[in-house]
């Protein structure tokens, strides 16, 4: 008997696509086993930075905190040795009271008035100048003016203390010959003296800054204002200079900490201006303190006070930036 014949089995149409339907959505290239890799190669990164931070930075404001709160003091009329006594907040009342600790804020505000428009005026109208569309050789003339920034700031000083002496300098022979009676280290010269130095060796460094600024500013913004009849004077001013705001405020920024942590030019300079006193900085005033006068707890108490101060002047620009920026 022959066997009954089976109709095969119907299978399903193949479904459309709704629309619906979304594309798939694709696999991830890694499971939570990668991801704990990559989290472990960032902290593996990141762990030599906070490690020497921490060693150079935070540990020594520790440290200087410590010794703020101790001052030593002899005893026998000076022939029984020194001790270590608690002082409390002793050290921090005498630098706020100490005459020529607060008169060094004076001249590095002083410093400030001069240096800072001198300094950054100039690297920004170098920067233009370079980014002009006349301009020629510009890498030539960026390497030139970084030049004086590779030049360690100890090493310029003493160039300049070369330059500004009479009888060595062939800046003076020049002055002489031209009938110029100029002292650089003079009661009242010798402050530019400081600041000529400090702008010499940084006004470079800071144009490479604001030329970097300037070629991010954006090309069809600069042809729609020739377009409208702006010269060439008018677009850096009205044109380049507000687009790069933040960079001009960054600079300031870093600038006003620097300058009132100087040290290096009015410490040379002091040597042959003996006017100025070997307190003349805040910095320079630390480090008599310590080094000269061995009282490290006022030398402490003046370093928290200056990085004090530091972070308000940095507070206080960053405020008058943020506004400049969004005026």
């Amino acid at each position: 008997m022959a066997a009954p014949l089976t109709r095969p089995a119907k299978t399903p149409p193949p479904r459309a696509a709704s629309p619906s339907d979304g594309p798939a959505a694709p696999k991830s290239p890694g499971g939570p086993g990668a991801r704990r890799g990559q989290r472990r190669a960032v902290t593996l990164f990141m762990v030599p930075f906070f490690a020497l931070f921490t060693a150079v930075t935070v540990l020594p404001m520790f440290y200087a905190a410590w010794m703020s709160l101790f001052r030593e003091e002899s005893s026998g009329l000076g022939f029984g040795g020194t001790e270590r006594v608690f002082a409390g907040s002793g050290n921090f009342t005498e630098a706020l009271t100490n005459e020529a600790f607060l008169r060094s804020f004076g001249h590095i505000a002083f410093y400030c008035v001069l240096y800072i428009p001198a300094m950054v005026g100039g690297a920004l109208v170098l920067a233009l100048l370079v980014d002009s569309a006349m301009a020629r050789a510009r890498r030539f003339f960026q390497i030139a003016y970084f030049l004086p920034h590779a030049v360690p700031g100890l090493i310029a000083s003493l160039i300049w203390l070369y330059l500004y002496t009479p009888g060595l300098s062939p800046i003076t022979d020049v002055l002489d010959a031209l009938g110029a009676n100029w002292n650089f280290f003079g009661q009242d010269e010798a402050i530019y003296s400081v600041v000529n130095i400090s702008a010499w060796q940084w006004t470079g460094y800071n144009m490479i800054i604001f030329y970097a600024g300037l070629q991010a500013v954006p090309r069809e913004v600069l042809e729609a204002a020739t377009v409208d009849g702006s010269g060439a004077l008018r677009t850096a001013l009205q044109v380049k200079v507000p687009m790069i705001r933040p960079t001009v405020v960054l600079t300031l920024l870093f600038t006003c900490v620097g300058a009132i942590q100087l040290f290096d030019a009015p410490k040379l300079v002091q040597l042959r201006a003996n006017t100025m006193g070997e307190d003349w900085s805040p910095t320079m005033f630390i480090y008599t303190a310590a080094f000269k006068g061995h009282d490290y707890g006022l030398a402490a108490a003046s370093s928290l006070l200056l990085a004090l101060v530091a972070g308000l002047l940095s507070f206080v620009v960053t405020k008058l930036g943020n506004r400049w920026k969004a005026s």
